[in-house]
């Protein structure tokens, strides 16, 4: 069987394999920092579920396995008895607006938590609308690096990675493969100068030497590719999105190919004839998370049978699923309870520190139980508060930020047709 894997391009289409093979940032108000604060039960029983579905044009299709992913977590939950007895509900979705009209959507049909949005650039506004409603927002697709800082009052979250986590695991790549020096080759923008950042940092602190490196604009990478030639480094590292095909052929062009050649996840696509043959044979690239299970595909398709693509579905089932775990540690469905819990229900780091005895330096705790689902996670939390929900994407361990701790990418590996294979997994993270 071949599985699906995600993709990781954030808002155009990527690579997805076919489904005939599977199966048989702006200022926010909220008051405090509703992660970590307490807060009293205010819920009306029913847990509503709302959906920020965000992708039009090609990227349309982004919307299917979100939806269909949560649907099979409410569906799951809510055959475990749901919150507190009743059943969760999906309020509808309406993806032909705007992100922020859709937030302002959720608020008036009385959400307790919202899942999206997909677009790391749509986040702050929806971001500030909920968190004044104080309405948690849990994304499983934003991955830009300065999301981090999102003032959102605490109720802000994300599921996926950020980009800049993988810098360690490109770095690792390139010395595992031999490599005593390498290149960074970036795209200008953001994405592409944090991430190269990341890359350096990590690869100095492995013992790789890093020779200068460039940016360059799409379609105009060829003064970059020939600098890195002039370096003679062991591995060039590119961080590129769009511009990944035109840096690739000029790198190519400049004497840099194959197995030299490490793809942040941007650049991560089936390039086939689209390069000239063999250009890619032994290149190395990331994609964010793990691939999805045969019986989690199994499922989705059981929700949605037209399902033609897995991206971002297991982001957004676990999304769900802790979002209902953190309302039954709440005992309560409000959004407040449910900010002030995903932490603890996710095994994340605000939850490992336990109170000091006569005002003392706090003690580390011992770790929480690791649970896989959540009718397993319920029963957790029956005999204890601590608990360590390790989803269909990985582990979580949210952390004060609201970013996962633990990040987990499938390492593909392109063959002399110039398309990927997966053909390992790494895993990095930090601790803060």
């Amino acid at each position: 069987m071949t599985p699906f894997y995600r993709s990781t391009v954030r808002v155009r289409a990527a690579l997805a394999a076919s489904l005939a093979a599977v199966v048989t940032v702006t200022a926010c108000s909220g008051g405090g920092n509703a992660r970590v604060d307490t807060a009293e039960a205010s819920g009306d029983g029913v847990l509503r579920v709302g959906l920020i579905l965000d992708n039009t044009g090609d990227s349309a299709f982004l919307n299917a396995p979100q939806l269909a992913a949560t649907k099979l977590a409410i569906q799951e939950i809510n055959a475990a008895g749901g919150h507190k007895g009743r059943p969760v509900e999906l309020l509808p979705a309406h993806p032909g607006r705007e992100a922020a009209g859709q937030a302002n959507d959720l608020v008036a049909a009385k959400a307790d938590v919202v899942i999206g949005p997909t677009d790391s650039s749509h986040a702050a506004a929806a971001v500030d609308i909920l968190s004044r409603a104080h309405i948690p927002l849990i994304s499983p697709a934003n991955t830009a690096a300065a999301l981090s800082g999102t003032a959102g009052g605490g109720y802000y979250f994300r599921t996926a990675a950020s980009d800049v986590a993988q810098g360690p695991v490109l770095a690792k790549l390139a010395k595992a493969a031999g490599a005593a020096t390498i290149v960074v080759l970036h795209q200008e923008g953001a994405y592409g100068k944090d991430l190269a950042a990341a890359v350096t940092a990590a690869a100095q602190q492995s013992g790789l030497t890093v020779l200068p490196g460039a940016g360059f604009k799409p379609g105009d990478a060829a003064e970059a590719a020939r600098s890195a030639a002039k370096a003679k480094p062991d591995a060039v590292v590119l961080v590129a999105r769009e511009g990944a095909r035109g840096a690739l052929a000029e790198l190519n062009n400049s004497g840099l190919s194959g197995s030299k050649i490490v793809l942040s996840d941007g650049a991560f696509a089936r390039y086939g004839s689209g390069l000239a043959p063999r250009v890619l044979d032994g290149t190395r690239a990331v994609v964010p998370g793990q691939l999805p299970s045969a019986a989690f595909q199994g499922k989705l398709l059981g929700v949605d049978p037209s399902l033609k693509d897995v991206s971002y579905a297991a982001e957004t089932y676990d999304a769900v699923t802790l979002a209902a775990l953190a309302a039954a540690r709440a005992q309560d469905d409000a959004g407040r309870s449910i900010a002030a819990n995903l932490i603890p229900v996710s095994g994340g780091t605000a939850s490992r520190v336990a109170a000091s005895n006569g005002g003392g330096t706090p003690e580390p705790a011992a770790p929480p139980a690791r649970c896989l689902t959540y009718r397993e996670c319920l029963g957790g939390l029956a005999a204890s508060p601590g608990i360590d929900y390790d989803g269909e994407s990985g582990p979580v361990a949210f952390d004060t930020n609201g970013d996962i701790t633990t990040a987990v990418f499938s390492v593909f590996t392109y063959g002399p047709d110039n398309n990927p294979s997966p053909t390992g997994r790494e895993t990095t993270g930090h601790s803060g």
